[in-house]
């Protein structure tokens, strides 16, 4: 088989692990730091180069670890004809008004919402969405941040007043006003679609956020949810002609299905699948950008995610548990920050919530907030 060179856009964990994946298969993978505009190699993070037009020139296929990366940058991209999934696509996920339009014009279920650039229309969405409502900033904001929620009328100003900020700070900005949406929990979706409109879905995950960032991600088996949400998965990859990995996050609300928003590009609650499905999501996003048939998406074993934040040591009793792996992004520490993530597997589900609880006791609970609580429930 020929060798193929993937260029990534982002130098983070997501494309570390593209390239770990990508091995076997002899797929090259290098990193464009968009930031610095230096080309690096994933692993070792070394640079290997200077360029967006030496790196597209070098690359067999582009494609994007992330969602937000300037539209200059993305457009050179596009231009080249080597881009997968599209720019439209990493557009919408980087741009909640154009991912409502695209839910929208894909006819599936997703909140009530409105476009706020003022306080007329701020007022306008109050009435027409109505109270509580979850603010998001249309641009940037992640992991909780970029959003505020209005419960009251007594805070409708004060709401305003740092909403606003945003609008000021951020050029072409905009709040979109969303309907709270009262939901049991929230589950995941990933993907991954050929160009030829090949497709393959992993079993949905449920997730645990801790202060608005993923802590826990817990593959479930629940065929009704999963055919809902595979639908859902069609009409959206379909109507973007998408390529590659996609993942939708989900409002579970009484067994209906509502999209929260989606992630252009492999994601962190399908890591998972490294060592809980036939082939893992990193390895099926370069399939499937590469032209290649997709692997199974196939469970082969109970698996959980757990995030490890801001933390850069772990007790060492966890390597002599037989059902955990742990996998670091190389990073430098910093509080709050991802630094590598821990995937969990039993061969039943009582294997996996045993193993879940075992590692649990051994993790500082300080370190891992409210993380034991959720498991011990289980």
């Amino acid at each position: 088989m020929a060798n193929k060179h993937v260029l990534v856009l982002g130098a983070g964990q997501l494309a570390r692990m593209m390239s770990l994946a990508g091995a076997p298969l002899n797929i090259n993978i290098s990193a464009f730091d968009v930031s610095s505009e230096k080309i690096v190699h994933p692993l070792t993070q070394n640079i290997i180069g200077h360029g967006l037009n030496n790196a597209i020139a070098k690359a067999d296929v582009i494609t994007a670890e992330f969602e937000h990366i300037p539209h200059s940058i993305l457009d050179i991209c596009q231009q080249s004809g080597k881009f997968r999934p599209t720019t439209q696509a990493i557009k919408a996920g980087g741009d909640r008004r154009i991912e409502k339009q695209l839910l929208d014009d894909a006819k599936v279920a997703n909140a009530k919402y409105a476009v706020i650039t003022n306080r007329a229309e701020f007022d306008d969405a109050i009435t027409s969405v109505g109270l509580p409502m979850v603010l998001k900033t249309a641009l940037g904001g992640y992991d909780g941040k970029g959003q505020w929620r209005l419960k009251s009328t007594t805070d409708i100003d004060a709401t305003w007043s740092e909403s606003q900020q945003s609008l000021s700070d951020t050029p072409h900005q905009a709040i979109v006003a969303e309907e709270f949406v009262p939901f049991q929990r929230e589950v995941s979706l990933i993907g991954a679609r050929r160009v030829n409109g090949e497709m393959a879905v992993y079993p949905l995950t449920e997730n645990v956020h801790v202060d608005g960032v993923l802590s826990l991600s817990i593959a479930i088996d629940e065929s009704e949810l999963q055919q809902q949400a595979a639908k859902m998965f069609q009409a959206i990859s379909d109507k973007l002609n998408y390529v590659g990995v996609l993942a939708i996050e989900f409002f579970d609300v009484n067994g209906k299905l509502l999209v929260n928003e989606i992630a252009p590009r492999v994601h962190n609650s399908g890591h998972w699948t490294q060592q809980g499905a036939e082939v893992c999501q990193f390895e099926n996003h370069l399939r499937a950008v590469c032209d290649m048939p997709l692997g199974s998406t196939k469970a082969i074993r109970h698996a959980a995610m757990i995030n490890i934040l801001g933390q850069d040591t772990l007790p060492k009793e966890i390597l002599a548990m037989p059902n955990c792996h742990i996998h670091w992004y190389g990073k430098e520490k910093r509080a709050g920050r991802k630094m590598g993530h821990i995937n969990v597997c039993g061969n039943t589900q009582g294997e996996l919530d045993k193993a879940l609880k075992e590692l649990v006791a051994i993790l500082d609970e300080s370190e891992f907030p409210e993380l034991k609580q959720h498991i011990n429930q289980r």
